[in-house]
């Protein structure tokens, strides 16, 4: 894993640290954008606490959660989504670790919930994303956008700028988005 990311979220996973959670809002949009899963592989890239992907295995996915942080892993990996099945964890840096340890070749959904700011190499990750999505396949982004925080906020610079959006729109054929408060939803197809 890359050492600075990991030097970064591990103390925080460590310490029992918890972000946004899942809401019914955010819940509609992926539904409608990524559909049922009928047993397609999903990869959710910074996984966490592992909530977005047992939301997508719930859906009928057949899921695997990557994340820098080997507390967020452990955090995550006991909680099964239910009655489906239990999605494959690793601990791994998308943007450095090799791409042939995953699970599967291909995925049909990609996700990255709060995770595109903080990546430094945008485009190098982008293209490994591009890698790793199957043809027809989603890339599905959530990702907080700058300036929708009060300047008082002292989380108000934790959006990423209209240069970074356009990085990440820029080279697919279709791109939808939708807004919930401070985040911006895309749904990215090659």
């Amino acid at each position: 894993m890359s050492t600075a990311a990991a030097t970064y979220w591990e103390p925080l996973w460590a310490q029992g640290r918890r972000y946004r959670q899942l809401d019914d809002a955010e819940n509609r949009l992926l539904e409608d954008h990524l559909g049922p899963g009928r047993d397609r592989p999903a990869l959710d890239i910074g996984c966490g606490d592992g909530s977005l992907t047992r939301r997508l295995a719930q859906l009928g996915y057949r899921t695997t959660g990557i994340d820098c942080s080997p507390s967020a892993i452990a955090l995550a990996a006991p909680q099964g989504p239910g009655p489906r099945r239990e999605p494959a964890w690793r601990c791994m840096d998308i943007t450095t670790d090799d791409l042939g340890v995953l699970p599967e070749p291909a995925y049909a959904v990609i996700t990255c919930r709060l995770v595109y700011r903080w990546i430094d190499d945008k485009a190098a990750f982008l293209d490994r994303v591009r890698h790793l999505l199957a043809p027809g396949g989603a890339f599905w982004v959530v990702t907080e956008i700058s300036g929708r925080r009060a300047t008082t906020d002292p989380l108000q610079g934790l959006g990423i700028t209209p240069a970074q959006a356009e990085t990440l729109t820029t080279g697919w054929s279709s791109v939808h988005t939708a807004d919930l408060d401070v985040l911006r939803c895309y749904a990215l197809h090659p």
